[in-house]
């Protein structure tokens, strides 16, 4: 079984992504689930972002890449939406990685100094009129890290909501949620 990293959304570690990491666990897989907030919890995603823009976006990040040293390096990274940027850099700059799924966010691979590691598998996954996803560049990034990668994956499902697989937010996609963890669960039973 995979040894899996999630790094949590802007709204902190919420219990959608304990219920989330759970269905993994259920699976046989090791899941770690860091809180990036210390605590912290936000009902919206601009109270969010603004307690990101007090502590810092580059300590945020850090503090993802610090969490990971912790750890193993032969993991699989996992990031829904704000958590994808530690997940994305991990993947891309630290050996040893053996997969990575990125929800809801995608950015440009050159945003962390280093081409996408071509065999390294990627799934990413997003709703098709997600404004977040779709008008800030995160489809396109992720079309483009497709074009680098010979084992990628872009899954979009029907539906505007950003943070669709979290079961504790009004956002969240029961149908949606059940096919995206049926397609996690496949791209995780290689990786072992």
């Amino acid at each position: 079984m995979a040894e899996i990293h999630i790094f949590h959304h802007a709204l902190g570690l919420t219990p959608g992504i304990h219920s989330f990491a759970d269905e993994l666990r259920k699976e046989g897989h090791t899941v770690h689930v860091p809180d990036l907030y210390e605590g912290h919890v936000f009902t919206t995603i601009q109270d969010g972002m603004a307690y990101v823009k007090e502590i810092g976006f580059d300590e945020m990040l850090e503090r993802g890449v610090r969490v990971a040293h912790e750890l193993p390096r032969d993991i699989v990274y996992a990031g829904f939406s704000l958590g994808v940027l530690p997940a994305q850099k991990l993947a891309q700059t630290r050996e040893g990685a053996i997969g990575t799924l990125l929800f809801y966010s995608c950015v440009p691979t050159a945003m962390f100094g280093s081409p996408w590691p071509a065999e390294l598998p990627v799934q990413i996954h997003g709703m098709e009129a997600d404004p977040y996803f779709v008008d800030e560049g995160d489809l396109e990034a992720a079309r483009e890290l497709l074009a680098s990668a010979n084992q990628a994956e872009l899954f979009l499902y029907p539906g505007d909501q950003h943070m669709f697989a979290d079961s504790s937010l009004s956002s969240y996609d029961a149908d949606a949620t059940a096919l995206l963890l049926q397609r996690v669960i496949g791209f995780l039973r290689p990786i072992r």
